[in-house]
């Protein structure tokens, strides 16, 4: 791999507090129900439901599910979306989906513009999104900076340091019929 300075760097985790909310009621639910059944049909002989597991299916079941949730747990706290600019152009790697980073193209490259954005409304929510504005990279927030190309095709990468990106990928862009947009939101 050659190696290229790096110009912009962000790294950014899914934090939503009601995600996690959800994640951990989840959790819980299911600690708690498969706790109840051990305890039931192993402490107190009392077997549940009208066709009970064997002790050492429930016992199984219940070990899977917990390591299941251990690593839903696991998936979330490592769960980011890493942004960098170099001198041959912006890359991305949402981990775990991304294995290695991948390069935007900036040949067919119109606009790059730092926006302020519905994620729900625009894109369907957070993450990796398919929406009726194109493809989004957005672990959290509302901010990040859209990439227009000359097909009409746009690209978001979510980003707390819209402007700074912008300015990074724009300083890397060929100089050929490109576009400085900026957003009112964020004005200069």
């Amino acid at each position: 791999m050659n190696y290229h300075p790096l110009r912009f760097v962000e790294v950014q985790y899914s934090r939503q507090w009601w995600l996690w909310l959800i994640l951990f009621a989840t959790v819980a639910l299911t600690v708690g129900l498969f706790g109840y059944f051990i305890v039931e049909q192993l402490v107190f002989g009392r077997p549940v439901g009208n066709r009970p597991m064997s002790d050492t299916a429930l016992l199984v079941t219940a070990t899977l599910v917990f390591f299941l949730d251990v690593g839903l747990i696991a998936l979330f706290l490592n769960a980011n979306l890493r942004t960098e600019v170099r001198e041959d152009g912006p890359y991305i790697r949402y981990f775990p989906f991304h294995w290695s980073f991948h390069r935007l193209p900036l040949e067919d490259l119109r606009e790059v513009e730092a926006i302020t954005y519905s994620p729900l409304r625009d894109y369907g929510g957070w993450g990796i999104r398919y929406g009726r504005k194109g493809k989004a990279y957005n672990p959290t927030g509302n901010r990040g900076v859209r990439l227009t190309y000359h097909s009409g095709r746009q690209l978001l990468i979510g980003s707390q340091k819209p402007d700074e990106l912008a300015d990074a990928i724009r300083s890397v862009w060929p100089s050929a019929g490109r576009t400085w947009a900026r957003s009112p939101r964020f004005g200069r």
